[in-house]
């Protein structure tokens, strides 16, 4: 085969494998507006307000954890000095203080639209989803381990 073809096959590749990635995150993400939605039984006013404030804290926390996990995965810790270990640890704390302002931030928001009972009502969905998935994940990935 040519360089030129190679090429080409292994961007194809590359690319439907981003696409495949990228098809599995918007049907989790699908599943979870299902999910939550079935649990909490928002009435129709309810969802119209509660969806763009949950999407909006979703879209926020998104990217702080894209932020802390590229710069965690970039740094090998037997490679820093003590000041930029310090320095490093100082920024996740930031990061996580940021998501609880942002989770704070929502809550308030939240208690002007819905009851009470609906917003814990989303922790207890947004708990029992994560249950779903993780139990999955097990289901398609825990038996292949075993037959090694």
């Amino acid at each position: 085969m040519s360089k030129t073809l190679q090429l080409i096959l292994l961007a194809l590749f590359v690319s439907a494998n981003a696409f495949a990635q990228r098809i599995d995150k918007d049907k989790i993400k699908a599943l979870k507006i299902a999910h939550i939605t079935e649990q909490m039984n928002l009435t129709e006013a309810e969802a119209q307000k509660f969806w763009p404030i949950y999407n909006a804290n979703e879209d926020a926390e998104d990217k702080l954890k894209e932020q802390s996990t590229i710069r965690r995965k970039s740094i090998n810790p037997d490679e820093l000095s003590e000041s930029e270990a310090k320095s490093l640890l100082l920024n996740m704390e930031k990061i996580e203080k940021q998501k609880v302002e942002l989770h704070s931030k929502m809550l308030s928001e939240l208690l002007d639209v819905l009851p009470a009972k609906k917003i814990i009502k989303l922790y207890q969905a947004e708990r029992s989803f994560k249950q779903k998935l993780f139990e999955e994940y097990k289901k398609r990935h825990g038996g292949s381990k075993r037959n090694r």
